[in-house]
């Protein structure tokens, strides 16, 4: 074969890989791009679905998602969602039209624990309340917390408080989870979401002191730096205490720390003038103590004299 003919047969075959290649992106694009834009059978909410309710098939019915925005979890025909001769409940409210995922709702055959709703590596401890330290019962399901101990310190006779958990979500008051009315319910008990060592501080905590659940505003911030409060705290801020120098008296010179600052300075510089004045003291008696008159120094070659005229 000429050299011509040659390289012509190569570009032809060059040109065929690289059509085929262009050909087959687009088709495979083409295909992604229907299956994005088709969609899929989900399993929603019927009715509105309250915890502990038992799901049934009257309560599901089958809606197309499109395919790009299917949730995790969801669950696609009635038999996979429901298996016949196998119930399910609710473990998470669940509004109509809502897709029902796999970890709002129990498995197969099994009811409504608040085991089931436990985040990974969390706990659910109870501890003792009553209508002190349960904030008079407006403590709801989750709502935050924070958890206050007071207790009696080994070798002192007086008692003190301190922050033993922040930021705790409720899980049930009494045995109800719900809250759902919102009403103000006192009980014996509240069940509160911690770790494993947030849980053992919690039944220490109720062995060697009292526990008071005290009420925080959704989604601040916890506080890095906490004080312990004694006996000697229990006054207002205004009149001192372990938080100022004993030096300083607040309230006498202003209220706050500059009120303080103040005191303590010029208590300083009293002290300063007082020592003044106790140091010319023994001059001063010592002028009293001379004659009065006119000194006269009288030189007598290298000898001097001292006399006193006018005096009396």
């Amino acid at each position: 074969m000429k050299r011509q003919t040659l390289i012509a047969v190569g570009i032809a075959v060059v040109l065929g890989l690289i059509a085929v290649y262009l050909a087959n992106t687009y088709l495979i694009s083409a295909d992604r791009q229907a299956q994005l834009q088709g969609v899929t059978p989900v399993a929603v909410a019927a009715v509105p679905l309250e915890y502990g309710s038992e799901l049934t098939r009257e309560k599901v019915r089958i809606v197309n998602y499109p395919n790009a925005g299917i949730p995790p979890g969801s669950f696609h025909s009635l038999n996979e969602i429901l298996p016949p001769g196998q119930k399910r409940v609710v473990l998470t409210a669940i509004q109509p039209n809502e897709a029902i995922l796999a970890p709002k709702i129990s498995m197969p055959g099994q009811g409504a624990s608040i085991a089931a709703l436990l985040p990974e590596g969390m706990r659910a401890t109870a501890v003792r309340i009553n209508d002190v330290s349960g904030v008079a019962g407006f403590v709801q399901p989750n709502d935050a917390v924070d958890v206050l101990i007071t207790r009696t310190i080994a070798g002192r006779d007086d008692q003190v408080s301190d922050v033993l958990l922040q930021n705790v979500r409720v899980l049930a008051i009494g045995q109800d989870s719900k809250g759902a009315d919102g009403k103000p319910q006192l009980a014996k008990t509240a069940t509160l979401l911690v770790d494993q060592v947030g849980a053992q501080k919690l039944a220490l905590g109720q062995q060697v002191g009292t526990l008071s659940l005290v009420l925080r505003k959704p989604g601040e911030q916890d506080n890095p730096v906490v004080e312990t409060v004694s006996l000697n705290d229990l006054r207002y801020n205004l009149y001192g205490g372990v938080r100022y120098p004993p030096q300083a008296a607040v309230g006498s010179y202003g209220g706050g720390v500059a009120g303080a600052v103040s005191g303590a300075m010029q208590r300083s510089a009293d002290q300063i003038a007082s020592a003044h004045r106790t140091a010319r003291s023994p001059a001063s008696k010592s002028a009293k103590s001379r004659p009065s008159g006119t000194n006269i120094q009288v030189y007598r070659g290298t000898k001097s004299d001292s006399y006193t005229v006018g005096s009396r």
